[in-house]
């Protein structure tokens, strides 16, 4: 079908143009690498890059349109040029515009927060199935349309490639969305354009710092999210986090709050908790569930409440929650043939890590030790690494402090500043294995029957980054691998 700039240049948007507005656009891209004949390019000013710079190489290649928020000093007069004010907010609304407005089509689901957007995503994709209903799913571990797998690359995809997958779900019949929104989403305007009918909000804890710089610009990018929903939206909130009503000052949607502490729309409690799964009192009725923890308990009430608030039935919901499994990387715990036990989980802020420990400590007995391995990622937030090795040492029986993704750092770096956060008092239950692997081995060797090993921090990851070589390290193979040796 033929597709031409004045029918995808929506109404709401300002521009200035240069050249006809009737020409054939026959694709989208802001890599002037990628541009073909037809092309509408979008020149955006990157933290690294400027894509004004390459104008001229996107005409050379054919394209038919260039979107810039500084016109070119030279005009092509076979080229239509479109001055905006943000390229990357004019990229997201023309996107959904180009692939039909998928979002329209669909009953879009955000999640943010710090933690829980992953399990909590999923679950919910997974439920939508369970209850008879075919959905898709926007991840960082990965993506589906119905049952059909595509490899996740971003926590959010671009917005040429968030539209192009939403319009593949519309086409093969989807009817709901559940999709993580991180902060930089919303900052680079990944998701300017799209329609959400609901949007969630887990919690917020330090994380992200090396790009928003303060606490509380992350706080703005996550909220900015709930000030976008429309009227006739829902906004569920997490009201145990001091900031889950800061999140919904400004939305204009329909409020829902949840809590396992306070009075609230929806609520929860653990009634018992063990190794294979949560008894939980869930808006007045006892539910048995696999997924283990206070952490999943909060997960599962955030789910509750999407599900009640899209027009499920509370029964069905119920019911089907019970049969819903943990999501890849998410507290999934193996037991050796000698009794050690070990926990996989991508705990990788303190917060998370707290949660993580803290459950395992209310199951496990006062014999049993636990032996946390973990460590942070190179050349990213360096706030949290000393944050992250205190709360290791300070709750842990021992601590093996290795390397996560190091990336472009060095590991001895990276562990040097985790191990300023111990106390000199807990120095003797803190060792140091650069070796990821020799880390776990030895936490395991160390175990006796009866302890727990966490091995915090990759989760669902099956790689490691190292000076920009990804390298194949899956931390449930590798504990696998060791404690079935033992």
């Amino acid at each position: 079908m033929l597709i031409t700039l004045k029918n995808i240049l929506p109404k709401s948007l300002k521009f200035d143009a240069i050249g006809a507005l009737d020409v054939e656009v026959a694709g989208l891209t802001f890599d002037s690498r990628t541009v073909d004949r037809g092309f509408c390019f979008f020149a955006i000013k990157g933290t690294q890059v400027d894509g004004h710079q390459f104008i001229s190489t996107a005409v050379d290649k054919g394209a038919s349109v260039i979107v810039c928020e500084q016109m070119p000093v030279e005009t092509s007069p076979k080229t239509t040029y479109i001055k905006v004010e943000d390229a990357s907010y004019a990229l997201g609304l023309i996107a959904s515009a180009f692939y039909g407005n998928p979002s329209e089509k669909l009953r879009l689901v955000g999640v943010t927060g710090t933690n829980g957007k992953t399990t909590t995503a999923t679950l919910l994709y997974k439920m939508a199935g369970l209850l008879g209903h075919k959905s898709g799913l926007l991840s960082t571990v990965v993506n589906y349309i119905g049952d059909t797998e595509v490899p996740a690359t971003h926590t959010t995809p671009d917005q040429i490639q968030l539209n192009a997958l939403l319009a593949r779900m519309v086409a093969e019949g989807c009817e709901y969305c559940f999709m993580e929104v991180s902060s930089h989403s919303v900052v680079q305007n990944r998701i300017a354009g799209l329609m959400f009918c609901g949007g969630i909000f887990t919690n917020i804890t330090h994380d992200h710092l090396d790009y928003h710089k303060t606490f509380d610009e992350y706080i703005k990018a996550k909220k900015r999210f709930f000030d976008n929903l429309p009227t006739d939206a829902f906004a569920i909130t997490n009201i145990d986090d001091r900031n889950g009503m800061v999140m919904l000052q400004n939305t204009k949607a329909k409020v829902v709050t949840y809590s396992l502490r306070s009075m609230a729309d929806m609520r929860c409690r653990i009634v018992e908790s063990h190794f294979d799964g949560t008894l939980l009192n869930l808006d007045g009725i006892e539910v048995w569930t696999r997924l283990i923890g206070e952490f999943n308990a909060y997960n599962l009430l955030a789910i509750y409440s999407t599900l009640i608030s899209l027009g499920f039935e509370k029964g069905d919901v119920l019911t089907k929650l019970s049969e819903v499994t943990a999501v890849s990387g998410r507290f999934e715990y193996i037991k050796s043939n000698s009794g050690i036990f070990a926990v996989v989980d991508y705990a990788h802020t303190p917060d998370a890590l707290v949660n993580v420990i803290e459950t395992i400590k209310k199951i496990k007995g006062d014999d049993q030790r636990l032996i946390t391995v973990v460590g942070a990622g190179g050349n990213r937030d360096k706030t949290k690494r000393p944050v992250m090795a205190k709360v290791s040492a300070e709750m842990s029986d021992m601590v093996i402090l290795t390397s996560d993704n190091p990336r472009f750092e060095e590991p001895e770096d990276i562990l040097n500043d985790m191990k300023v956060g111990v106390d000199i008092t807990l120095t003797r239950k803190v060792i140091t294995i650069v070796d990821r692997k020799e880390a776990i081995r030895t936490a395991c060797l160390m175990a006796k029957k009866g302890d727990i090993v966490l091995v915090a921090g990759k989760g669902h990851e099956n790689y490691q980054e190292v000076k920009g070589v990804k390298h194949h390290f899956d931390d449930k193979e590798v504990v696998g691998e060791i404690i079935n040796t033992l």
